[in-house]
């Protein structure tokens, strides 16, 4: 006798999940293969700031706001993806600019990270950001937090990335910007040594992760430009750039494209321009049928 109520019929076999990961490097759509309203998993990774220019130490690009989540609730197909760019890298000595926000529709979003301060004056200060921006320094005044660029902003739980670093001058020919900040930590400040010159800040690390498959930093911050004479590199960090730091030509690298890093500060004696930030990303991951 049949031990389902008499019902005889085939067993019903229910295979074990498997996952599907689409990385978009552009904004687009994407189209869900099962019927479950969430996301296993996602990455949202903002553009990244601009590194500053000018004939002081600038300061570095903050990297783009780094988030996760896992069982991320999303609306019904399709779901608008948006990367962001990265900030330009100036096309004159100037202020670094920030980089553009990356989101999955109204969902989760990362801010742009902020532009390195760069433009002559006495305290230039980093924008805010996703990380912020270095502040570059050209003149002997006491730093404070206002003049380097917020981390996290806009705000979100847990932080989506850290503040920039201080600038440095002692003595007046020594000066040096601070870093990008980075998804795993704040930029870096400047060291007035060695002289003459000083160092830039080493940028803000980046975050690892696996979610593509291979384990990848995102979101480092910009490296700090340095002061005149100092011909080594002033920093890297995690994806930033970093100040080439070789004389005569001072010029910031651009922030790795499609991880969100920061650019580099430019560099003094000669006016140094920063480096671009690098281009967003946003990855997904949903469980789908075997």
């Amino acid at each position: 006798m049949a031990g389902n109520g008499g019902i005889i019929g085939p067993t019903k076999v229910v295979n074990s999940p498997q996952t599907r990961t689409e990385t978009f490097t552009s904004s687009g759509t994407f189209q869900k293969k099962n019927c479950s309203s969430t996301l296993s998993e996602v990455l949202v990774v903002g553009g990244g700031g601009s590194g500053g220019g000018g004939p002081c130490g600038a300061g570095g690009g903050g990297a783009g706001g780094y988030r996760t989540g896992t069982n991320v609730g999303v609306p019904s197909d399709p779901i608008t993806i948006v990367v962001g760019g990265g900030a330009a890298a100036p096309s004159s000595p100037a202020d670094g600019l920030s980089g553009s926000s990356s989101k999955i529709c109204s969902v989760m979003e990362s801010a742009g990270g902020g532009g390195g301060g760069g433009t002559p004056g006495p305290l230039i200060a980093g924008t805010p950001g996703g990380s912020g921006g270095g502040m570059a320094y050209c003149a002997p005044q006491a730093p404070g937090d206002s003049i380097r660029g917020a981390g996290n902003t806009p705000g979100s739980i847990p932080s989506q990335g850290n503040s920039g670093g201080f600038g440095a001058i002692v003595p007046s020919s020594n000066i040096a910007g601070g870093a990008g900040g980075g998804a795993g930590g704040a930029g870096g400040n400047a060291s007035c040594s060695p002289a003459p010159g000083g160092r830039g800040g080493v940028g803000g690390v980046g975050v690892a992760n696996d979610i593509t498959g291979s384990c990848v930093s995102y979101a480092g911050g910009g490296g700090g430009g340095r002061g005149p004479a100092n011909g080594s590199p002033c920093g890297t960090g995690g994806s930033g750039g970093d100040s080439r730091g070789s004389s005569p030509g001072n010029d910031g690298t651009a922030g790795t494209t499609n991880r969100g890093g920061g650019g580099g500060g430019g560099s003094a004696p000669a006016t140094g321009i920063g480096g671009a930030g690098g281009s967003g990303i946003v990855v997904v991951k949903e469980t789908t049928p075997k």
